[in-house]
């Protein structure tokens, strides 16, 4: 079904179903998503005693019996008639009322604009794309205009509201984060950054930026009639950008977006007191995303070969090789080796991985499709080198930002793996949820090297709400400490334990459904922080508490980004102390990503990986004891 005005008579009888469901209690008025035909409902805002119980619940493997205790007091003076907690819920129900959704903006500003860490490694995540079947540079400019001519066809299905419809168990999605992809691009600020939006102005960007050898071409993709490019014409236009964008002295001023967002704020003020400058600089921004044509990494070892490629997805490299090619604020930049390497790193403030998986599978189809336009004899214009004037200022800025991003990428730690012991189809077989089961898999694998469980924070979707963003699943639970704390007991028979297995994995899979409902805890928490700081009032005592820090100290940060191309994300994690896990579950096999800091000493990506392999090992021999797991190459 097309995202159009028209409804045809069975999307009438499914849209009927869909606003007769069962959602959360409260009222949920309803508003259209762009390019939906679905009145979406609006993010609920949680009952207070639901999230207060479900918050004590979730801390419960994490803390001592007296923290547990002392922090239940609090709640209870929190949620008491006449206390904080309701007047605060009362304000929050308020904005729900006014918004078209409470949370977003919130969201957008807290987590991302606010935030001055890099954005290289600290926040933009990466995808590593399956290694391409060309090693010359003339594979990779004909991979790279297919590239762009696929983008530029998922992008007119954006402008004409042609998508196809998408469902999660049933519901339709808001698809509003595909028009903030692109012609946008977080920019810096000396206290907090912004997002310029361009594709909704009056007249948007025809054009995509080109890097190589850190030399930046604004490169037109249609012609004067509005139609785009062919292949072939693109083609020929990145040949000309290779023929004059041969390695020389130049600066890789590029690195200068990778510094923290306060120290390329100030660079970022000094950069546009220059009218060549600001004209090079805003070509970018408004660009329709980023296309960086990378120089071969240096040769891996074909076990290393996902780990490198990955590094060199989230940052390029290094100051040497090939991170000034990259403008990390833009929200798209897709990097295309010369030796076939491939992927994509994105700036996240604006869409989360599932609409950025859907569009590199569609890009990928389209790339691997034979060509059936020929490209008229049309000379088309030299596409156009972008200067910038640069002081010593600006120099001595570059040379800082080298040195603190080398710093940043000799800390990353970073292993990619392909499990192969079993995919989705194995849970699924025993009604269970792949999710949940590979969750439970990470939980022991973190149990038994340390001993204890963490916060775990799992990207949950809210795009069954209006402009919804993300919520949190806890993956730590009760249910999964009881498993992990009997799959090593020797006393333990394999039936209970498997027993425990399927508690657990149904907990995981209840909180989930919860979290995609609008039902879980963290964004409520965060709702009611921000609301308290927000007039003024003083920040509620349980928000200052031990545990709320303990549960909210995010030592694993994971979350399955599914597509069906054979990819898998990466990021880095979100504490000093902590690990990064991300996963792409396919139907035999499972790509995962595991990235933590070398600066930590208790630390180490690699172990947490072979953990991994063998707890996953474990789980597998649970649900078919008869055929034992083989170990995996």
């Amino acid at each position: 079904m097309l995202w159009t005005p028209a409804i045809s008579r069975p999307a009438c009888r499914l849209l009927l179903a869909y606003n007769q469901c069962t959602w959360p209690p409260g009222p949920a008025p309803l508003s259209r998503c762009l390019y939906s035909s679905f009145p979406l409902p609006r993010l609920p805002v949680p009952p207070l005693a639901q999230t207060m119980d479900r918050y004590l619940h979730a801390l419960e493997p994490m803390v001592s019996p007296e923290e547990l205790e002392q922090t239940r007091n609090m709640v209870e003076e929190f949620c008491s008639r006449g206390g904080v907690g309701e007047a605060l819920q009362a304000k929050l129900e308020k904005r729900a009322s006014k918004m078209e959704n409470w949370l977003t903006e919130w969201w957008q500003q807290s987590e991302y604009l606010e935030s001055r860490l890099p954005l290289a490694v600290h926040s933009s995540p990466a995808v590593v794309l399956p290694k391409q079947d060309f090693n010359t540079w003339r594979g990779q400019l004909r991979f790279a205009a297919k590239l762009i001519a696929g983008m530029l066809d998922f992008k007119a299905k954006v402008d004409r509201h042609t998508l196809l419809a998408e469902y999660m168990r049933g519901r339709p999605l808001c698809l509003d984060q595909y028009n903030k992809i692109f012609s946008s691009c977080r920019v810096p600020g000396p206290k907090h950054d912004s997002v310029l939006l361009c594709s909704r102005s009056r007249k948007p960007p025809m054009h995509v930026t080109v890097v190589r050898n850190y030399q930046f071409f604004q490169l037109d993709v249609y012609n004067s009639d509005g139609t785009p490019l062919t292949v072939d014409q693109i083609q020929l236009q990145l040949l000309q950008i290779r023929n004059n964008s041969w390695k020389t002295d130049k600066e890789p001023l590029g690195v200068l977006t990778s510094d923290h967002r306060h120290t390329w704020g100030e660079a970022y003020s000094t950069l546009m007191r220059d009218k060549l400058n600001r004209d090079s600089v805003r070509a970018i921004q408004r660009s329709i995303f980023t296309v960086c044509l990378d120089a071969s990494v240096l040769k891996l070892a074909e076990g290393k070969y996902s780990s490198g490629t990955a590094a060199q997805m989230l940052h390029g490299g290094g100051s040497y090789a090939n991170s000034g090619n990259r403008w990390f604020d833009k929200t798209l930049q897709f990097i295309v080796g010369e030796d076939g390497s491939c992927g994509l790193v994105y700036e996240a403030s604006t869409a989360e991985g599932p609409p950025v998986a859907t569009i590199l599978d569609h890009v990928l189809d389209y790339c691997k499709s034979p060509d059936t336009v020929r490209s008229p004899m049309i000379r088309l214009p030299m596409p156009k080198k972008l200067y910038f004037y640069i002081t010593p200022e600006i120099k001595r800025d570059i040379e800082h930002a080298k040195q603190n991003l080398d710093i940043l990428i000799n800390d990353l730690d970073i292993t990619c793996f392909t499990y192969r012991g079993f995919g989705k189809n194995l849970p699924k077989k025993h009604t269970l949820s792949p999710d949940s089961f590979l969750q439970m898999g990470l939980q022991l694998a973190y149990y038994r090297m340390y001993g204890y469980l963490c916060a775990t924070c799992e990207t949950a979707s809210l795009r069954m709400f209006h402009l919804g963003r993300t919520d949190t699943i806890r993956s730590a639970s009760q249910e999964a400490l009881e498993l992990v704390q009997a799959m090593d007991d020797p006393v333990k028979k394999a039936e209970e334990k498997l027993g425990l297995l399927k508690k657990a994995v149904h907990a995981h899979s209840a909180y989930t459904e919860q979290a995609l409902l609008g039902q879980a805890i963290d964004r409520h928490l965060l709702g009611l922080k921000l609301q308290a700081i927000e007039t003024g009032s003083r920040v509620p005592e349980i928000f200052m508490d031990t545990s709320y820090a303990v549960a909210n100290h995010w030592k694993i940060s994971t979350g399955q980004v599914a597509a069906r191309t054979d990819c898998v994300m990466c990021y880095g994690p979100l504490v000093p102390d902590g690990y990064a896990v991300c996963y792409n579950p396919l139907a035999e096999h499972v790509n995962f990503s595991v990235s933590a800091f070398n600066c930590c000493e208790e630390t180490n990506a690699a172990n947490l990986a072979q953990g991994l392999e063998v707890a996953l090992d474990d789980l597998k021999d649970l649900l078919s004891p008869e055929s034992p797991s083989t170990p995996t190459l």
